[in-house]
């Protein structure tokens, strides 16, 4: 089940708020930005660089993803490991509200999310 429309403005305007204290400065963002995209109850952020052998072509990679939970009223949160796939973020794998995601992944106190 996917999260109200509520909560989808509340996520967007949060996320642009992170997007514009985060991305890198204008003259930079050909060769790397942030984005994210919100997917049924999943929110995620990703860099978008040029593909290393076409630079003609974007490439995504994933930083962090938070998928709500309608049952708990909680985020659950992920990083991307090396072999491609999400795991709980062992730290604090629960928070309350999109807020609290975005601090973790600000913070990235562990260097799971930026490295």
């Amino acid at each position: 089940m996917t999260i109200s429309e509520f909560e989808i403005k509340r996520c967007e305007k949060e996320l642009d708020k992170f997007l514009a204290e985060t991305r890198p400065p204008a003259h930079m963002r050909d060769q790397l930005d942030l984005g994210y995209r919100i997917d049924n109850q999943s929110v995620e952020i990703f860099e978008i660089r040029p593909q290393w052998d076409d630079p003609a072509n974007k490439m995504e990679s994933a930083v962090a993803k938070a998928t709500y939970s309608k049952k708990e009223k909680i985020w659950k949160v992920y990083w991307q490991r090396q072999d491609m796939k999400w795991h709980s973020y062992k730290p604090e794998p629960k928070v309350k509200h999109i807020e609290d995601f975005i601090s973790l992944i600000t913070e990235d106190a562990h260097a799971c999310f930026f490295g």
